[in-house]
């Protein structure tokens, strides 16, 4: 039997982030290959953290900067490793070149965090973007974890296509995997008038979500003067004083905290606002909005790479006052409501449908398996980072062991 370690920069939370669906997601495709999976992390579980031991996988705690790494993972003696974004690979991926050579190495990056720095800091500066913004200190480095890997894995065709074109990573390097759906399971219930008030969703651990809520606030206003009987349920996982500050019965913006189902909340509710203002990759929001028909109103990079040819689910509105007069009109015309959920069914369909992307992907580990000693001889640049002299993340790392000691 082939065997996968997984090493997680944390525990996964389906319940709670995006991320945390992705990586069972990805779980689950490899247990249909029959592999035989550990889950490592050196972070710490919690109540909302997935037991993936009810999925018959083996978890290990390791710790940061230690040699009993090396001892685990020589005896798990993996045929795939995957590292949960890049500076997990950082960390580990050394260890795990000098201890398992023949592993295949996976970088699951989630999304670009360059392309979310840059999209940040022309946020806070208030500009528009300069390629310039893409070369931070974060694009070195995740680049550089994107040539050390065999592939990695891109979750936006917005992304494929900045690194591809932009950027000149070799699509050999790279594998296209978005978000999965099981389509058949896709429900034209609760209907229109059986839904009442807006509601928006995100775990607060991730910065622009945060943003997002306060963009809300000073949109919320001029929307619950045209609805007056509506009112703004703002959900999310791990939320601070400062959100719950924001929380007004009079203004019904209210701040529910953890959602215990997002399938149940955005079931009763008849439109999802998320006035996105920066950010990477897909939003797992605005999925399973599609998902359980609910129709939505976000911005330009909210719905990137996430459209099917023009169709989205809802309505798309950079501008403050247009995204007002799009969430009004979403919420009071049933006729354009009904419409845009369908098109929400019909992406799932095209874009997101679990079997357009299985065998593919499959196909494409068991290829690189059988092949990797040809692979690797292609990624030059691969070769370049992996020598000493360039690998200033491992020597670190050993002194801080020594330190420790």
């Amino acid at each position: 039997m082939q065997k996968l370690v997984i090493i997680g920069s944390v525990w996964p939370e389906p319940e709670s982030t995006a991320a945390g669906s992705r990586m069972l997601q990805l779980i689950t495709l490899f247990q249909e290959m029959n592999f035989e999976i550990s889950f490592l992390s050196a972070a710490t579980a919690n109540e909302f953290s997935f037991d993936v031991s009810q999925w018959n996988i083996a978890a290990y705690s390791i710790q940061l900067n230690h040699d009993s790494f090396d001892e685990l993972i020589t005896k798990l003696h993996p045929d795939v490793v995957i590292f949960d974004r890049f500076m997990i690979e950082e960390q580990f991926g050394w260890r795990v070149a000098e201890n398992c050579p023949d592993a295949l190495r996976i970088l699951d990056t989630e999304d670009l965090h360059f392309l979310r720095k840059a999209r940040e800091t022309t946020f806070r500066q208030n500009r528009t973007l300069r390629f310039d913004d893409y070369l931070n200190d974060t694009f070195k480095r995740e680049l550089a974890s994107i040539y050390r890997c065999d592939l990695s894995l891109i979750i936006s065709k917005f992304e494929m296509e900045l690194l591809t074109q932009t950027f000149k990573v070799d699509p050999v390097l790279l594998e296209y995997l978005p978000f999965l759906v099981e389509t058949h399971i896709l429900s034209d219930k609760p209907s229109f008038s059986e839904r009442e008030h807006f509601v928006s969703i995100g775990n607060f651990w991730h910065e622009p979500n945060w943003q997002t809520v306060l963009q809300l606030k000073k949109l919320w206003k001029s929307v619950k003067k045209q609805i007056p009987q509506a009112e703004l349920h703002i959900y999310g996982a791990y939320a601070t004083d400062k959100v719950y500050q924001l929380h007004n019965e009079k203004e019904g913006f209210l701040i529910k905290g953890r959602a215990n189902s997002v399938e149940e909340v955005f079931s009763k509710a008849r439109v999802l606002l998320t006035p996105i203002p920066y950010g990477a990759g897909l939003k797992g929001k605005l999925l399973e909005s599609m998902l359980f028909g609910l129709p939505n109103v976000t911005t330009e990079i909210g719905a990137e790479a996430m459209k099917h040819n023009d169709l989205w689910n809802g309505c798309i509105a950079d501008d403050e006052s247009e995204f007002v007069e799009k969430a009004v009109e979403l919420y009071t015309n049933k006729s354009l409501w009904n419409q845009c959920r369908q098109n929400g069914f019909v992406i799932l369909r095209n874009e997101f449908d679990r079997e357009l992307f299985t065998s593919r992907f499959q196909n494409r580990i068991q290829h690189l398996l059988e092949n990797l000693e040809a692979h690797r001889r292609q990624n030059f640049l691969g070769h370049v980072l992996q020598h000493q002299s360039l690998q200033s993340t491992k020597f670190m790392s050993k002194w801080i062991e020594l330190k420790n000691k």
